[in-house]
């Protein structure tokens, strides 16, 4: 009967109900605080910070009013408000942006297979006339889309051949995929998974579903490693996600879950002191998250990270490296420098996957070396992400670096350092000398 409950009720009804966590994570409505506050100045500051847990940046104000001069600062802190006022059509982001042709287009005409999403927030971000500016080209389609070229894929990294029930991807002995979903509240027009997204045939928010898969993972002692990812997981309301969470972590083999997902990036408002609440009960779990470009890392980017790792969550990041985008290694130091600030590791840096349509974004494999190259020594050793290609066909994550090691010599291993001078380690077992 709670099962059916979670599944049919609307959870987290939209509203202006948030929660706020006291210390021993009890949650406290709102309401009852603004109700029983005195009506003075001072306690409404004080209520105001209590009420907007994040401090949002002077661009978001300025949008906010401009586009939705209606809407209280409330409702925009509201993470409900801002999926239900994703912008989907040609109609409300051509009042935001002064799109190309190529733009309006792919919009009116459906250009790919991939829906258009973007939340309020996110558009904020976006460049109004600069249709070739870094994050609008992550998100507002283009007739590119259409241009299919040799090696491409619905699926390209053969996830499907390795699903042996729906919603589980299991590829490497310990661990699984889990995809819990089909929607995000922003769309990547890169997205490796776009098969899958929002297709009616697909209902990966199916209790049948989720049980089956729950039913593998605790029938396969060898998994240890529980990823849940999508679509993107954070899109779910409280009840659900803690419901999975709940289910995965007493299944004793299961040492490790973790979440993969974009939502600190285009809906940092989902980040509330209750969702973290809930996570925390659920440790060891880790999160991955992925940031593509140094105009995301805003402050409400920040603190939504900030809060996360307060939780006790390890953060890493995940970043597709895109051509015109972040392929230089100025842009891509930024992004690492400025992830390690607010307490992200940057940890994969991903060869885009050949979806159809995806060959604007592409760059070659030497372009991804050359970034490594341009990090490796000159900067931390914990900002230098891991460079790999998820290999077509179901290979896995290969990781590829410049050469350092270029060969032996009399026993001894030659190495090129990051200025590109060489040095010997002896690499032999060399007789022992007295030293004395």
């Amino acid at each position: 009967m709670e099962n059916e409950t979670l599944f049919t009720e609307e959870a987290e009804p939209p509203g202006r109900k948030t929660g706020l966590v006291k210390m021993e994570n009890e949650v406290i409505d709102f309401s009852s605080l603004v109700a029983a506050a005195p009506q003075t100045q001072t306690v409404k500051q004080k209520s105001d910070r209590i009420l907007f847990p994040f401090k949002d940046s002077a661009r978001s104000r300025l949008f906010r009013k401009k586009y939705y001069p209606d809407i209280t600062r409330f409702e925009w802190f509201d993470w409900h408000w801002q999926l239900r006022h994703a912008i989907r059509d040609v109609q409300t982001l051509s009042r935001m942006l002064v799109l190309s042709d190529s733009e309006r287009q792919a919009m009116l005409h459906h250009a790919g297979s991939l829906p258009v999403s973007i939340t309020p927030y996110y558009a904020s971000l976006l460049n109004y006339r600069d249709s070739s500016s870094p994050l609008r080209r992550c998100v507002v389609p283009v007739m590119d889309e259409c241009l299919h070229t040799a090696g491409e894929e619905e699926d390209p990294l053969n996830e499907d051949a390795d699903s042996p029930v729906p919603g589980i991807v299991h590829r490497y002995p310990d661990r699984v995929l889990f995809l819990v979903t089909d929607s995000c509240s922003t769309y990547c027009r890169y997205c490796t998974r776009s098969r899958i997204i929002e297709r009616s045939n697909q209902h990966l928010i199916d209790l049948d579903k989720w049980e089956r898969a729950i039913s593998y993972i605790e029938n396969n002692t060898n998994i240890r490693d529980v990823l849940l990812s999508g679509g993107d997981p954070l899109t779910l309301s409280d009840n659900k996600l803690e419901w999975l969470l709940g289910r995965l972590h007493k299944i004793r083999h299961v040492e490790l879950l973790r979440i993969g997902t974009k939502v600190p990036v285009v809906l940092p408002q989902r980040i509330t002191p209750a969702l973290t609440a809930i996570l925390r009960k659920y440790h060891p779990l880790w999160m991955s998250i992925h940031i593509t470009h140094p105009d995301e890392l805003t402050p409400e980017m920040s603190a939504a990270c900030i809060r996360l790792a307060d939780a006790g969550i390890p953060l890493g990041s995940q970043t597709v490296l895109l051509s015109g985008i972040n392929d230089d290694v100025e842009t891509m130091t930024r992004l690492v420098h400025g992830q390690l600030q607010i307490r992200v590791r940057p940890y994969y840096l991903y060869q885009c996957d050949p979806i159809p349509g995806s060959s604007h974004f592409r760059t070659p494999i030497s372009k991804g070396l050359e970034i490594i190259q341009g990090l490796r020594g000159y900067t931390t050793g914990y900002a230098v992400p891991t460079y790999v290609v998820d290999a077509p066909g179901g290979g896995g994550k290969i990781p590829l670096l410049p050469e350092y090691a270029i060969g032996w010599d009399k026993g001894d291993l030659l190495l090129r350092n990051y200025e590109g001078n060489i040095f010997r380690y002896p690499d032999n077992h060399a007789e022992q000398k007295d030293i004395h």
